[in-house]
């Protein structure tokens, strides 16, 4: 039997197949004015008889790869998929390939991977929450079309697309005060830097939750425990919660992973949700929707913000000059059975 052939077909391979020229091919790879439809019939019939893929190296080198590269800050955080779900739902029908790499919350690692998303000439690229300065981020964006997802501030070097975070936070306080709860934690992400903290969601919810606290008359009862968005973050902050003198009747956890931290920590002392213990996410993640979980979070609409990310990245790269533009979308609150009304005083 013979062996198969390991060399990669290449555009004279399939200008010989439909009897073209390569230049004929070309135009119809790009679309491009003079390729007569019986010539793109042609050729589009040859491509998918040799099983042709056009070298991105190579469409690189004329310009375009067709790839955008979409950095998220870690693989464990659901939410995160649906933003990936709304950027390859918008582009859809189109010639571009997604590739996706962890951040992993550093500002080394990331720095790495958009390096290495730049240095293989991706068309744009999208960061999801990114940590980098502000100066590093304008740094990157001037050199390749850039959307920044879920970072507050805005930059005539890229567009942005975030989420109202104070307005969400609000959201869950007032749920929760209009269930009779005073005692109402919040566990929020701990940021070291100062200077870019006002930019980050975790730092905008937690002035959302003080702020709505103080309108609720509940100035005094503010209690936030400072730990990090992951799931040990959330047992680690409500362990601390719980170790108070007096108790909160509720949680309003900065992320879904972080409730799910928490509620392991309340169970754990022998507590029960929402009987003893409200508790309330932020993302509004498919765990929140689960039903052994049925957690009450905020929406934020994750699939709606990679697509408006994947929408203006498009344009950033078919214009370079254009004016950037600044998505900010409204939160919805998803209520559900880990928040109910207070039942002990």
């Amino acid at each position: 039997m013979d062996k198969p052939s390991t060399r990669r077909i290449t555009i004279v391979d399939v200008a010989r197949h439909a009897q073209v020229s390569t230049t004929a091919v070309s135009k119809v790879l790009r679309n491009a004015y003079g390729a007569s439809p019986a010539m793109r019939a042609k050729v589009q019939q040859a491509i998918a008889e040799l099983g042709y893929r056009p070298s991105a190296a190579a469409r690189g080198l004329r310009g375009q790869t067709y790839t955008i590269g979409v950095m998220i800050p870690e693989l464990r955080n659901l939410f995160f998929a649906d933003i990936i779900d709304g950027i390859t739902a918008q582009l859809g029908g189109t010639d571009y390939q997604v590739l996706i790499a962890p951040g992993c919350n550093g500002e080394k690692a990331e720095a790495r991977v958009i390096d290495a998303m730049t240095d293989r000439n991706m068309d744009g690229l999208i960061l999801i929450a990114p940590v980098s300065a502000k100066k590093r981020l304008t740094e990157v964006a001037c050199s390749v079309p850039t959307v920044v997802v879920g970072r507050h501030g805005s930059s005539p070097a890229y567009d942005t697309v975030t989420d109202d975070d104070v307005a969400g936070a609000a959201l869950v306080v007032d749920h929760l005060a209009d269930l009779g709860h005073r005692r109402i934690a919040h566990i929020e992400h701990h940021e070291t830097d100062r200077v870019r903290l006002a930019e980050m969601p975790n730092a905008q919810r937690a002035e959302g939750y003080k702020d709505a606290m103080r309108r609720r008359g509940l100035e005094a009862e503010i209690d936030i425990a400072s730990t990090s968005y992951t799931h040990e973050g959330g047992y680690l902050g409500a362990k601390e919660l719980l170790a108070r003198p007096r108790l909160p009747t509720a949680i309003f956890a900065g992320a879904d992973v972080v409730a799910l931290g928490a509620l392991e920590a309340i169970a754990e002392a022998g507590l029960s949700v929402p009987g003893d213990i409200s508790v309330a996410g932020y993302d509004n993640s498919a765990l929140a929707a689960f039903g052994p979980v049925s957690l009450t979070s905020v929406d934020q609409d994750g699939r709606q913000m990679g697509a408006d990310a994947a929408r203006l990245l498009v344009a950033r790269i078919a214009d370079r000059e254009r004016r950037t533009v600044h998505v900010k979308l409204s939160p919805t609150l998803a209520v559900r059975r880990t928040t109910a009304a207070l039942s002990r005083p």
